[in-house]
């Protein structure tokens, strides 16, 4: 069990008018909660460990929720803290099982979860909270704004896996596997994943594209097609999308990427649907987040997010 995060930061105490900060008005997640957004932490890199890549995201939730404490309060909804789930040793499928039942009583109370990562693997967990609280019927589209498509083959689940694993899950239920990305790198895929995306119907925006206003205006022609046919959305956002110099401290920083007002734009467009029923941001590690760069970043999605 983690210990809960300490919330506090800056108080302007000879302010006049409505100073607070979200350490003011965060509370912690329990069976009064209602309404609003609750935070998730998703304290576990072992999905980046299996997939070969930098570790220290386990880290991630404690320096994002640092960044989030000064965040100034406007419209955000009740904010709730629902502490962290961690991992015991090598038991990732154990720890992915316990965010899904997270999210899900997160969701059963009428909150909108947003879970705090860690490694992308954090998706899987977040997928089967949602689905066990979606109506049946309803069809999900899973926005996932990265320059990954995390859609590989491997003998054991890791942060490269998620994407793969709810096609598989799609198609065992008799669903639709509705995936959209946005920023994917040609130079960050292999030819197998480009062709797997191909053969299982995935729509993406290569990172070139989302580069000017046009191409971000046909990018978000394409998605809207996509939010108009579907009943709920899944929003997950990798920070290795955005450029090295925004965000350094991930697993596998990018040559590239997508400016992060473009991501801040595509995320408005999700949230002006009136569809989203969880979000989550993966990939913060601390270690080599040199300035706390990329957790002010992380924190400034959040906050768009909540207040969406």
């Amino acid at each position: 069990m983690s210990t809960p995060f300490a919330w506090q930061g800056r108080t302007d105490a000879e302010e006049v008018g409505d100073s607070r900060r979200w350490h003011h008005v965060m509370r912690t997640f329990d069976e009064r909660a209602h309404g609003g957004v609750a935070l998730i932490g998703f304290a576990v890199d072992e999905g980046v460990r299996r997939n070969g890549g930098r570790t220290g995201a386990a880290q991630g939730p404690a320096a994002l929720r640092a960044a989030l404490a000064n965040m100034p309060v406007h419209s955000e909804p009740a904010l709730w803290d629902a502490g962290d789930v961690v991992c015991d040793g090598e038991a990732l499928e154990s720890a992915q099982d316990t965010l899904a039942a997270r999210v899900s009583s997160v969701m059963a109370q009428g909150c909108r979860p947003i879970v705090l990562g860690g490694g992308h693997e954090m998706a899987w967990g977040t997928f089967q909270g949602l689905v066990r609280t979606m109506p049946r019927h309803d069809r999900l589209l899973i926005v996932n704004i990265d320059a990954h498509f995390d859609l590989r083959i491997a003998s054991r689940a890791n942060s490269g896996t998620p994407f793969r694993q709810m096609a598989e899950w799609c198609a065992a239920h008799a669903q639709p596997f509705s995936y959209h990305v946005l920023g994917i790198s040609r130079f960050g895929n292999t030819r197998a994943l480009f062709d797997r995306a191909d053969a299982l119907g995935v729509r993406y925006v290569p990172d070139e594209q989302l580069q000017d206003a046009i191409g971000l205006t046909e990018a978000q022609a394409g998605l809207a097609v996509d939010l108009a046919q579907c009943d709920g959305v899944y929003l997950t956002i990798c920070l290795d999308v955005l450029p090295a110099h925004v965000a350094p401290g991930v697993s596998a920083p990018a040559s590239l990427g997508i400016p992060l007002h473009v991501v801040e734009t595509l995320v408005d467009q999700v949230l002006a649907s009136g569809k989203l029923r969880a979000a989550d941001l993966a990939e913060l590690n601390p270690a080599h987040d040199e300035g706390g760069r990329t957790a002010r970043a992380a924190a400034r999605l959040v906050s768009r997010i909540a207040r969406g």
